[in-house]
């Protein structure tokens, strides 16, 4: 009578067990790669600013490296 008891027990123990492992998640990210961005040495800019009589007004601004890469940006607000 008593060995079916143990038994039974050793059984219950056994599946709680499994089932404690089984609600353990691990979780592994790797990181991403690092991108690494040269900046030309030399950079030259220019800059042009404009205001018109009705209030408005407007900034142009050109990037251009040793590379020949050239970048404009222009900006306009009215009041």
């Amino acid at each position: 009578m008593r060995n079916p008891i143990i038994a039974a027990l050793t059984l219950a123990t056994l599946f709680g067990a499994s089932a404690v492992q089984a609600e353990t998640t691990v979780i592994r990210r790797d990181a991403p790669d690092t991108v690494v961005v040269d900046r030309p040495a030399s950079e030259t800019r220019k800059v042009e600013r404009r205001e018109t009589s009705d209030g408005c007004a407007s900034k142009t601004v050109t990037k251009e490296n040793e590379l020949g890469d050239r970048k404009t940006v222009t900006k306009e607000s009215c009041d």
